[in-house]
C-alpha cells in the first residue's frame, strides 16, 4: 500500500446487530474491527499499485489478483483502504495454525460477513469451506464487483490441509464464470506465492491476472508520509532515519515528532521496549519456515560492503554447496532483502548480490552488538553511510536519470571492479549507466555531512578510473564523469575539469 493512518475513532464505522453475532469475547471483535479499514483512511504514495487496483475494481472480467512483499511493508492495510466499500468476505491465515483452526477461523468469519444467513460451524475440509462461500456470495444481489480477500495465504495452506486443492477448484468451476468476482491473495512470503500459486502446475496454472509486489516507501514517499503525521523535516533529516529503517511505514510510524534522527534511532533500535529492538529475530522467521540459511547469506552480505557473487556467499556463510542455496537467493531476492546486480560486461553467472534491506544491515553492523550506541565515531560507522548511501542511489535510479535528463533512455545499471596487482592498483566504479545513446554515466558516490570537496589527490584517481576503465573495456563510448552526494560538490579548479554532471540527495526525493 501505501501506509494508511486510521481515524481514532474508526470502529463506530464496525456494527453488526447484537444478536446476530457469534458468541465470542469483545476482544475478538475489537481484533475484528482492528483489522478492517477506517472510513477515513489515507494512501501515502502508491500511485502505481492505485491505478492497477482501480483497473481490476472496473474489469468486467474474474480476476485473481496475487499481492505479496516484505513484512509490515503495508499490503493488507493498501487492499483494505481501496477496497473498503467493496470487500464481501476476508479472512486470515493464522501463523502456526492447524488445519482444524484455520477453519474455525474460515467459518467465523463467514458468520461475520453474512450475518443474515443460518450460523455455520466450522467445515470439516476445505473443500466444504469453499462450498458454503459459494452458497453466501450466491445469496448477494448487485452487479458491482464483489472483493474476496485471503490475507496470509501461506499460512492458511497448513501442511496437507488441501487448501490449495481446494482453492483452485473454487476458482475454476465458480469464480472463473462470474466477471463480478475478484479474489485477492496477499502474503509476505514472497516465495511462496510465487512457487505455488504464481507458478503453479495444477488447477492454479495461468490463473493470476494481476500481480503486485509491494516494496517500502521510496525518499519522496517516506517525505509525504512524514509530512502527512505533521513531521516537517529537511532532506538530510528524513535520509538518515531511512538510512536505518528503510521505507517501510511501520518502521517509520515510530518516528516521532520533536526528536533528532538520532534521538529516534536510540528510541526505536536501542531502548529495552524499542518497537524494533527485537525484530531481527522475528523478521526472517515469519517469512521463511526454515530461515536458517536465509540469515546466514544476510550476515555474510553484512561482512562486505561491496557485492558477493554465490560463490562467495558460500566461502563466506561456510554453507554447502547445493541447489537449496539458489532457492534462498531467490526468496530473498522477491521479498526484497537483496539485490541482484551484474558487472559491466560480464555474464549473469557473474552476478553479484547486495544486502539491501537497511534495517538488516543497521542491526547487523550495530544494534547486534549490545551497548556500543556511540557508533557514529567509528570507522564502521562512516564505511556503513557510504555503503548505505550507495544501495539507496541505486534503488532511487529513476529519479537520478530524471536529473540526468536521460529518463527516456534505455539504460543498463552495473558496477566495476579491477583487482589490483603488483604492477597496477586496483580500480573500483561504484554505478555505471550504460546508455543506448553510446554514453556511459560513470558514478561516484559520496555521502558527506558537508558539501563535497574534491582535492588534487581524489581528482588524480577519478582520473585513473575512467582510464583504466576505458583500458580495460576497450569501450567506445563517451564517458560523463557523475557525481552523486548528499550537499553537491564545492566548486574549484578539480571539479570544473573532471565533473561532467552533478546529482544531489535532493533530485533522490524527486
Amino acid at each position: 500500500m501505501t501506509y494508511c493512518l486510521p481515524n481514532p475513532h474508526f470502529l463506530t464505522h464496525f456494527w453488526l446487530p447484537i444478536n446476530l453475532l457469534p458468541a465470542k469475547s469483545l476482544s475478538f471483535y475489537l481484533l475484528l474491527a482492528s483489522n478492517m479499514s477506517p472510513k477515513n483512511s489515507v494512501i501515502i504514495g502508491r500511485e502505481v499499485e492505485i491505478r492497477i487496483l482501480n483497473k481490476l475494481l472496473h474489469s468486467k472480467d474474474p480476476e485473481l489478483l496475487a499481492i505479496y512483499g516484505r513484512r509490515r511493508v503495508g499490503k493488507t492495510f493498501l487492499i483494505r483502504s481501496y477496497y473498503r466499500e467493496h470487500i464481501v468476505f476476508s479472512c486470515t491465515g493464522q501463523h502456526n495454525g492447524k488445519t482444524s483452526e484455520q477453519l474455525v477461523n474460515f467459518a467465523q468469519q463467514l458468520n461475520l460477513h453474512f450475518p443474515d444467513m443460518k450460523m455455520m460451524l466450522a467445515p470439516a475440509t476445505w473443500q466444504e469451506a469453499f462450498a458454503r462461500l459459494r452458497e453466501r456470495i450466491d445469496s448477494m444481489e448487485g452487479k458491482g464487483k464483489k472483493v474476496i480477500f485471503f490475507d496470509e495465504l501461506p499460512w492458511l495452506d497448513s501442511h496437507k490441509s488441501g487448501f490449495l486443492s481446494a482453492f483452485g477448484y473454487f476458482w475454476n468451476t465458480y469464480v472463473d464464470k462470474r466477471g463480478d468476482l475478484l479474489v485477492i491473495i496477499c502474503g509476505s512470503a514472497a516465495s511462496w506465492i510465487i512457487n505455488k500459486v504464481v507458478n503453479n502446475k495444477g488447477g492454479l496454472h495461468n490463473r493470476i491476472t494481476q500481480r503486485i509486489r509491494l516494496l517500502p516507501f521510496d525518499l519522496g514517499e517516506t517525505k509525504t508520509y512524514l509530512h502527512y503525521k505533521n513531521i516537517n523535516l529537511d532532506h538530510y533529516q528524513i535520509l538518515r532515519p531511512y538510512m536505518v529503517l528503510g521505507g517501510v511505514p511501520a518502521y517509520l510510524n515510530n518516528v516521532e515528532r520533536g526528536l533528532s534522527t538520532e534521538q529516534n534511532i536510540e528510541k526505536c533500535c536501542f531502548s529495552k521496549d524499542g518497537a524494533l529492538t527485537n525484530e531481527f529475530t522475528n523478521l526472517y522467521s515469519a517469512l521463511f519456515n526454515t530461515p536458517d540459511k536465509h540469515i546466514e547469506v544476510i550476515r555474510a552480505l553484512a561482512r562486505k560492503n561491496k557485492g558477493l557473487t554465490r560463490s562467495e556467499i558460500l566461502a563466506t556463510a561456510k554453507l554447502l554447496t547445493g541447489g537449496s542455496i539458489t532457492t534462498v537467493l531467490t526468496e530473498l531476492e522477491e521479498s526484497g532483502f537483496i539485490q541482484r546486480t551484474f558487472p559491466f560486461g560480464k555474464k549473469e553467472k557473474d552476478s553479484l548480490f547486495r544486502l539491501t534491506d537497511e534495517y538488516s544491515l543497521f542491526y547487523l553492523k550495530f544494534m547486534e552488538k549490545a551497548g556500543e550506541h556511540q557508533f557514529q565515531r567509528t570507522q564502521a560507522y562512516a564505511a556503513w553511510c557510504g555503503y548505505t548511501f550507495e544501495n539507496i542511489c541505486i534503488k532511487h535510479i529513476s529519479q537520478i536519470k530524471k536529473t540526468l535528463q536521460i529518463g527516456g533512455v534505455y539504460t543498463t545499471i552495473s558496477s566495476w571492479l579491477q583487482p589490483g596487482s603488483e604492477s597496477a592498483a586496483g580500480a573500483q566504479i561504484d554505478l555505471l549507466i550504460d546508455r543506448a545513446d553510446h554514453c556511459i554515466n560513470i558514478c561516484e558516490i559520496k555521502f558527506s555531512t558537508v558539501s563535497f570537496v574534491i582535492d588534487k589527490k581524489y581528482a588524480e584517481s577519478l582520473q585513473n578510473k575512467i582510464q583504466a576503465f576505458r583500458r580495460t573495456t576497450a569501450t567506445k563510448k563517451t564517458l560523463f564523469l557523475t557525481l552523486i552526494t548528499t550537499y553537491g560538490v564545492v566548486d574549484n579548479d578539480y571539479k570544473t575539469q573532471r565533473v561532467d554532471a552533478e546529482v544531489t540527495m535532493n533530485s533522490l526525493f524527486g
